[in-house]
């Protein structure tokens, strides 16, 4: 079931749902562009015509965020969890490995991409990387086309939201992959270059918090926070 939360359309699925629909993508050899929909992109596609137009034409969008959570409920029509790229990552990885299944790791900085690959691997021993690169190239029609010559059936692209999404929108039919997907700094966490907040405090939600005390630079990007709040409570119950 999907339901709209400020004109973006969101699966209403638990991870488990989410993992074997997109598991259904890759049987069907797709092209299938998945999103994973934070507070941040989704209140800046109030402002962009063309990014929620992209967002609304995803096969799967996903609420990778508590303040999408709440949203959700605000709205009257919730999402039954978080679903974060990370955590649909690794999930879709290890179902990769036991499918036989192929990746493919693009973004980050030259070198994290491999380190991923290899930390994924000795998680996942069976694990086939079809290929990894960087996300700081100068030909994307090069990489493109390393991509498609590589046949992955899953491309995870790690460039930042919504660069990361873009890219998938305008090169999915060329680069003949059954499914690819967005997961923002996940090759990073994977790779060991950056830590990712304890359990307790995931489970806490306050995984924000975390991230912005580890890097104070994020203020800018947490700035956005209280303004969706209000942009939500806005649309459910002023203008209600």
């Amino acid at each position: 079931m999907r339901v709209n939360i400020l004109d973006a359309w969101i699966d209403a699925l638990s991870i488990d749902e989410i993992e074997n629909r997109i598991s259904h993508f890759v049987s069907e050899s797709g092209p299938h562009q998945i999103v994973t929909l934070n507070p941040e992109i989704l209140y800046r596609a109030q402002k962009e015509p063309a990014l929620l137009r992209m967002i609304n034409c995803a096969s799967l969008v996903t609420a990778d965020g508590v303040g999408v959570v709440w949203a959700s409920r605000v709205a009257r029509c919730p999402v039954p969890e978080r679903v974060t790229g990370i955590d649909l990552m690794l999930r879709l990885t290890a179902r990769c490995e036991r499918e036989g299944w192929s990746i493919y790791l693009l973004g980050g900085k030259p070198g994290v991409a491999g380190a991923a690959a290899s930390r994924l691997i000795r998680q996942y021993p069976q694990l086939k990387i079809a290929g990894t690169h960087h996300g700081y190239f100068d030909s994307k029609d090069k990489v493109v086309q390393k991509i498609k010559e590589s046949r992955p059936q899953i491309l995870f692209v790690g460039m930042g939201a919504p660069g990361q999404d873009y890219f998938i929108h305008e090169n999915l039919s060329t680069l003949g992959v059954p499914v690819g997907m967005g997961v923002g700094g996940s090759f990073d966490v994977i790779a060991g270059r950056v830590t990712r907040a304890p359990v307790w405090v995931q489970k806490l939600h306050l995984e924000w918090l975390y991230r912005f005390i580890k890097e104070p630079s994020r203020i800018g990007r947490m700035a956005v926070l209280p303004m969706f709040a209000w942009l939500v409570l806005r649309r459910y119950f002023v203008n209600s």
